[in-house]
């Protein structure tokens, strides 16, 4: 049965949780458009589709924004509380400092076990759309803009420039229409004033050209002779330009779904048993294929480990065995093998480290779903006692410490990733490697914390630093 001190204590963190937690997801979303910027800008996309991948790409961002959130919103209400006695007066009570952080503990934990259902279930699906999307945001064709005294040659087969638009963007002059269908012909057409317009479905751009001429060259190629050039004049002159390929495409969320981002862990599982299968069966195959091609090995006897060394004495070099006469003709003969050899052990080597290779990335992402939901429980045993010995509420000293955290967080998480990608550390010792870390600073600070310690206190410090001066002042003061 929850008590009113859990009341309290779950009501006063409750607030700032939820406040840090928006505030962190915009940042990193904000910080993940940073990125892209130069992708989303000029594209001619609309709002729902920004929105949408907006929305795909916060719930991929969730799982690493609720570790910091925990961090920072556990280290606001434990200050707030020092901050204001609170802390002082529960604890004068007879209550200890593990026993007022059994709620919080418990509401974090259920908080990681929505966070690891959440990258189960959810992420998957999140990923495999906001990746799909952003490929098609990125290979997405800017928007048509033509701009006065430019060549534009974003519409395929044409190079158009316009020598000035009138304010309503619609009337054009000084038109030049170069035609880039055959780089050995010159088409281009010439005109002093035009309309633009695009029609009503955005497909096509139109021109309606008015006192111009259209220069084409016709003819065979090979044959110069017979090459024709021709000069039309013209009074009005409609020129029609696709521009299917300026609108924004979706493409099929199927061809990205290979990937193991896209798959849960009962999917994780069954891939990387079927890796590990498939890496067995390669080891004995290479194995098998390297005996194979060693010739002499079909002419051992069965027995010959458990021959006399009496009667068979053992030899330190193969070459003791081989007459003189013949030495040379076996190292003639030992060399294309030995090369045939070599070549087939770097092929299958090579194959050999990409499959692993890609169960490494299928296990770093199966620890990924344990290890990041299980961060908001490490940073919350740090965050708590972190802010009993603070005793500083606000966004100013809790922020500057959160943010110092979180980065060790993210910093030897990111580290620990990159050398199990690499394959220099496993993949469990990779992915827990922030765990590792950070586990023990916290269990440091929680004792420090249920001694009323003064880590972080100026005052100590200020006064530590008082009395050494002052010993280092009797030490040099003259005896009398």
């Amino acid at each position: 049965m929850f008590k009113k001190l859990d009341k309290l204590i779950i009501k006063a963190f409750i607030g700032p949780f939820v406040a840090t937690f928006f505030i962190t997801l915009l940042v990193l979303v904000m910080q993940f458009f940073w990125l892209y910027i130069d992708d989303f800008v000029g594209k001619g996309l609309g709002i729902g589709v920004v929105m949408e991948f907006i929305w795909y790409q916060s719930a991929v961002l969730i799982p690493l924004a609720l570790p910091l959130a925990i961090l920072l919103s556990s280290l606001m209400t434990f200050g707030n509380l020092g901050e204001s006695f609170e802390l002082v007066a529960i604890r004068s009570s007879g209550i200890s400092l593990l026993r007022f952080m059994r709620p919080l503990f418990v509401l974090t934990f259920f908080i990681c076990c929505i966070a690891f259902l959440f990258s189960n279930y959810i992420i998957p699906v999140a990923n495999l759309r906001s990746r799909t999307l952003l490929a098609d945001i990125v290979f997405a064709k800017p928007a048509f803009d033509l701009k006065e005294g430019v060549f534009y040659d974003k519409i395929s087969g044409f190079a158009i420039k316009i020598g000035k638009k009138e304010p309503n963007d619609s009337v054009i002059r000084e038109v030049i229409i170069y035609e880039q269908g055959n780089p050995l012909q010159d088409n281009f057409i010439v005109a002093r004033s035009g309309i633009m317009r695009v029609t009503g479905d955005k497909r096509f751009l139109e021109f309606d050209l008015k006192d111009g001429w259209r220069y084409q060259e016709r003819g065979d190629l090979a044959a110069k002779t017979n090459t024709e050039y021709i000069r039309v004049e013209f009074k009005d002159y409609k020129k029609q330009f696709d521009l299917s390929s300026f609108q924004f495409t979706r493409t099929a969320d199927s061809l990205n779904k290979n990937n193991e981002r896209m798959y849960s862990m009962r999917q994780l599982n069954v891939v990387i048993d079927s890796l590990k299968k498939q890496i067995r069966t390669m080891k004995e195959r290479i194995g098998n294929e390297m005996v194979r091609s060693s010739r002499f090995l079909m002419y051992m006897d069965s027995s010959w480990k458990g021959a006399d060394t009496k009667v068979f004495p053992p030899v330190k070099d193969f070459e003791e065995l081989l007459p003189d006469s013949v030495k040379q003709v076996v190292a003639e003969r030992a060399i294309p093998g030995i090369n045939s050899m070599k070549i087939m052990l770097n092929t299958n080597t090579n194959e050999l480290k990409e499959k692993q290779k890609v169960l490494d990335l299928h296990e770093i992402e199966w620890h990924r779903k344990i290890s990041l939901s299980l961060a908001c429980l490490v940073l919350f045993l740090i965050g708590a006692p972190l802010g009993s010995i603070i005793r500083k509420g606000g966004l100013g000293t809790p922020l500057v410490f959160a943010i110092a955290f979180f980065m060790v967080f993210y910093f030897s998480s990111n580290t620990g990733e990159k050398f199990a990608r690499e394959g220099s550390i496993s993949a469990f010792t990779g992915m827990w490697m922030a765990t590792f870390v950070l586990v023990p600073i916290g269990l440091f600070l929680t004792y420090k914390a249920m001694q009323d310690s003064q880590l972080f206190n100026k005052e100590f410090y200020y006064r530590a630093a008082k009395f050494i001066v002052s010993l280092f002042r009797k030490k040099d003061k003259p005896s009398a």
